[in-house]
Order: C-alpha cells, then structure tokens, then sequence
C-alpha cells in the first residue's frame, strides 16, 4: 500500500510542478517574452493548457472575480498541497 501512496504523491508533486510551469509560461506569453507563433512553443503551451485549464475552470466556478487577478492557480495548487497532506497523514500503513 506504501507503493500506491508514493504514486499518487508522485502525481500530485508532478501535477503541482506542471500547474507551475503553465503559470509561468502564460505570463511570459503575456508580456511578449516568448513567441507563441513559434511551433514548438504553441504545441507546448496547447499540452499544458488541456493539462492544467480543466482543474483552473473548475476553481473559477465558484470563486469571486478579482478583474484581471486570477487567483485559481493558488486555489488549485493550494488544494493539491492539502490533498497530499491529508493522503500522507491518513493513509492505513
């Protein structure tokens, strides 16, 4: 059972890694540092985007808008950090 619980944090370490990357990445978008015209750029960010957006469209449902502050990354990521902690406190070893 150890071995299950090391790969769903494994997961969520991978998931909170990608979410971090995407977020990154977007504003690099926005402020023109990087090209997204550029292939490999646009088919990079298109992965990430079907990756991460589902999870960040879920959290915009139900909290307030701030305008152009987009709080749903902290939310997601934050949900995730709680959820592995709540995995590695009470899972039955």
């Amino acid at each position: 059972m150890n071995s299950l619980l090391g790969l769903l944090i494994q997961i969520i370490n991978l998931y909170q890694f990608i979410l971090l990357i995407y977020i990154v990445a977007t504003w690099l978008l926005n402020f023109n540092i990087i090209n997204s015209s550029n292939r490999l750029v646009y088919s990079i960010m298109e992965a990430m985007y079907r990756l991460c957006e589902p999870s960040l469209n879920l959290v915009r449902k139900y909290i307030p808008n701030f305008g152009s502050l987009d709080l749903s990354p902290i939310v997601v990521y934050l949900g995730l950090w709680f959820i592995k902690s709540l995995l590695i406190e009470y899972w039955p070893r």
